[in-house]
């Protein structure tokens, strides 16, 4: 077994203790101040396309505008190449884990938006494994991982906030975080 260096030994206690979740009520509470950072940004990589983006997409209380739109073009169905709108407070869920999970490394997507389209086909062709009425298909969840965080730990991060879905999927490598009700699903 690899030693846990202190850094993620301190992650893990506040994750596994539920102090998380004792911090993050107070960040929910002021939704106006999105979990407390002046200047909101995403670094990205998505495993499908092989692009990359780092992006500044809030300045205080305002969404920028065309970094917003640089995200939904980023984010968009990797199958059709359809860019639907991604909800900005899902990019404030990523940036408030991020801040969690202490760690400045991009986000591997593998799923953003999905058209109605490719969600049909997915829920047809890969035996049941992709919801009806996912809410991929209305920019308000994502598939991620972070390379050097362990899954669980990604998981536990997005569940003590309780902002929304937690989907736990070992075996394919991804956690799913959505900002619709909170519920958890997964090993």
């Amino acid at each position: 077994m690899k030693p846990s260096t202190p850094r993620t030994a301190t992650r893990r206690h506040v994750l596994r203790t539920g102090l998380g979740a004792g911090l993050a009520v107070p960040l929910l509470a002021l939704p106006g101040r999105v979990w407390a950072a002046p200047v909101r940004e995403l670094a990205l990589d998505h495993l499908h396309t092989h692009e990359q983006i780092d992006v500044v997409y809030a300045r205080g209380d305002a969404y920028l505008p065309e970094a917003l739109g640089r995200l939904d073009h980023f984010l968009r169905d990797h199958y059709s190449g359809a860019v639907g709108h991604i909800a900005p407070g899902l990019h404030d869920l990523l940036h408030a884990l991020r801040r969690v999970l202490a760690t400045d490394r991009p986000y591997q997507v593998i799923s953003g938006y999905r058209s109605p389209a490719t969600n049909a086909h997915l829920k047809a062709t890969r035996g049941g494994g992709v919801a009806t009425r996912s809410l991929h298909m209305d920019g308000l969840a994502i598939d991620v991982r972070v390379a050097g965080v362990p899954l669980a730990d990604l998981r536990d991060a997005a569940w003590s906030l309780q902002a929304g879905g937690v989907g736990y999927y070992p075996r394919e490598q991804f956690v799913h975080v959505d900002i619709g009700r909170v519920r958890r699903w997964g090993g």
